[in-house]
């Protein structure tokens, strides 16, 4: 198999004036995350969190300011967004959609749930609804076996999900 390359080295980044990773988030993640890791490059995963969590994804010129305060390369930081599946480099919907997948989950319908899902926004696993109201993801472990399935909407977790009360 064929690895598909891009030659990102010299890759245009979109810029805007007003910085990302702001003074005021700047002195924030000084004051409330930098002190409880040993080193910076410790503090990434935090960092990029709140970056994230204010702009509602990771563009290339916020990983750039992240790793300039991190002292980084945008590159080490780029490896570290591109690994984890709750970092985004492309805008999601207002609502995030986390559907469990675990084995446990599988077992208790998520199967239809997922189908549900799908058919009721218009959008596949990874898709963006049109009116970028929701995004739909599936997630390998949500750790809530016992109340099967289950699923994140953002930060609040929905627990024994059936087709029929999907909708609430």
């Amino acid at each position: 198999m064929a690895w598909i390359t891009k030659n990102s080295a010299t890759m245009p980044v979109e810029r805007r004036d007003a910085p990302y990773l702001d003074a005021q988030l700047a002195a924030r993640l000084e004051a409330d995350v930098m002190s409880c890791y040993p080193t910076r490059q410790a503090a990434a995963l935090p960092v990029l969190h709140a970056l994230q969590k204010q702009h509602g994804w990771l563009c290339h010129q916020a990983i750039e300011e992240a790793a300039a305060f991190l002292q980084q390369s945008p590159a080490q930081l780029l490896d570290t967004v591109s690994f984890y599946e709750e970092f985004w480099l492309e805008p999601k919907g207002r609502y995030v959609v986390w559907l469990c997948q675990s084995l446990t989950c599988e077992l208790m319908g998520q199967r239809l749930l997922l189908d549900r899902i799908k058919l009721k926004l218009g959008a596949e696993v990874g898709q963006m609804t049109e009116d970028g109201k929701f995004t739909l993801m599936t997630v390998e472990c949500l750790g809530a076996c016992g109340t099967a399935p289950c699923a994140l909407v953002n930060e609040q977790l929905h627990e024994n999900l059936t087709v029929d009360n999907l909708d609430q």
